[in-house]
């Protein structure tokens, strides 16, 4: 058994070995996860709800656990392939057993939180280890699970990558560079980064339950199946300020941010997903993501599919900085520099906006990628921690039994120590 273990992130190396581990948890070995991943999904033929029925907060409890295990048969996905090697995680021979915390005089533990918020699946990764892994719900390592907007932050990091390579010339270059049919429409004029920030200027009303509403209306044109709908709404739309001066949380200004990565290129996003991370990170399982039409655009921002330890493997190329180490040589993915940039507050119109480039800023140097219904990716610098949180929240928002970034900032508390 050959273990990697990290002081701090710039140490950090990933292993694309296929290397075996046992714990009392998990006594499934790289290689017997590689040939599980092979066989049938076990959880295909469960009976599911509709996607309007989601976004309603529509669905009961079981109905809604199956659906977020099965998103894939709501719309046409794209495979993102993994590769032949898998990256070992090591397990801690000194798991998290006792934690708690106090908030106003009530103390919580792990059995509160994941019962409280309807956790699904949580990995928790510390210096490169590890500390807890518990799959609820009738989840297993298997299950893929939805991602909702975690995975904005990952067609974020996709745009970071194709500066990387030189693909995309810079962070300050106008979209309709690589996106000409928004010549004309309110988005010319809007920059690489203001996309990455939600701040185009471009009126959009996201609420979830709203039929009428922008994001509604995005999942209508996804529900025709029409090619590139989603784009003709999102170049219908009007100016609301100019770019750069107002942020506006926009879920259509990630369907253009997978456009553009889409456009610069030249290859479908899950396969440069595939390629510059996937597959050199050493994930366990193919993921799958929603496109807007069958063999269309991936949807930029929601609907990948993926186990809880490829999500704990990302948090961990987060973590690094974008830099994998592949038989001992290290590949920057990322521009020097890109996650501190894209994790931290962004100034806006002279305001100081918690959000970075599809990431939202937290306690210290920590930051997470979320998703409706209690989806986390959260990592924290400073400690060296990831946790990946899965959840089936009744409602897309405001039903949390306990506030998670309470509960994040205590675990940054706990490992601090």
């Amino acid at each position: 058994m050959f273990n990697s273990k990290f002081v701090t992130p710039a140490t950090l190396v990933i292993l694309l070995s296929v290397c075996n581990f046992t714990s009392a948890a998990d006594t499934e070995s790289a290689a017997d996860t590689k040939i599980a991943a092979e066989t049938a999904y076990r959880h295909a033929n469960e009976p599911i709800g509709t996607v309007r029925q989601v976004y309603d907060g529509k669905l009961y409890p079981d109905i809604q656990v199956n659906t977020f295990r099965n998103i894939d048969r709501l719309f046409p996905t794209r495979t993102v392939a993994r590769g032949e090697a898998v990256s070992a995680i090591p397990v801690s021979d000194k798991p998290l057993q006792e934690f708690s915390y106090t908030v106003e005089d009530q103390t919580y533990d792990l059995y509160d939180v994941l019962a409280m918020n309807r956790v699904s699946g949580m990995l928790i990764i510390h210096n490169g280890e590890i500390k807890f892994e518990k799959y609820l719900l009738g989840n297993d390592q298997q299950t893929r699970w939805m991602s909702m907007s975690v995975v904005k932050s990952i067609t974020a990091i996709l745009i970071g990558a194709a500066i990387q390579d030189g693909h995309i010339n810079s962070i300050d270059d106008k979209i309709v560079d690589y996106l000409p049919q928004f010549k004309d429409t309110a988005y010319d004029g809007v920059t690489v980064k203001h996309l990455l920030q939600m701040s185009s200027g471009v009126a959009w009303n996201e609420t979830y339950t709203d039929p009428g509403s922008d994001r509604r209306r995005m999942l209508d044109a996804q529900i025709s199946g029409k090619p590139g709908a989603v784009l003709e709404l999102m170049a219908s739309l009007p100016r609301a300020a100019e770019p750069g001066s107002v942020w506006n949380y926009s879920t259509g200004e990630t369907q253009l941010a997978g456009a553009l990565v889409g456009a610069a290129t030249g290859k479908p996003v899950a396969e440069y997903l595939s390629e510059k991370i996937w597959v050199p990170l050493g994930m366990e399982s193919d993921a799958n993501w929603w496109l807007q039409s069958a063999d269309g655009l991936e949807v930029g921002g929601s609907g990948l599919s993926a186990t809880l330890r490829d999500y704990g493997r990302f948090g961990l190329f987060m973590l690094n900085e974008g830099v994998i180490t592949v038989d001992g040589k290290p590949q920057r993915v990322l521009p020097e520099g890109w996650m501190q940039a894209a994790s931290t507050r962004q100034v806006i119109g002279g305001k100081t906006v918690n959000y970075g480039y599809m990431l939202w800023p937290m306690h210290g140097n920590s930051y997470a990628a979320e998703g409706i219904f209690g989806q986390y990716v959260f990592v924290d610098p400073d400690t060296n921690l990831v946790v990946v949180q899965w959840a089936a929240q009744p409602k897309p928002l405001y039903r949390a039994g306990l506030d998670e970034y309470r509960f994040f900032r205590a675990l940054s508390d706990h490992f601090a120590l």
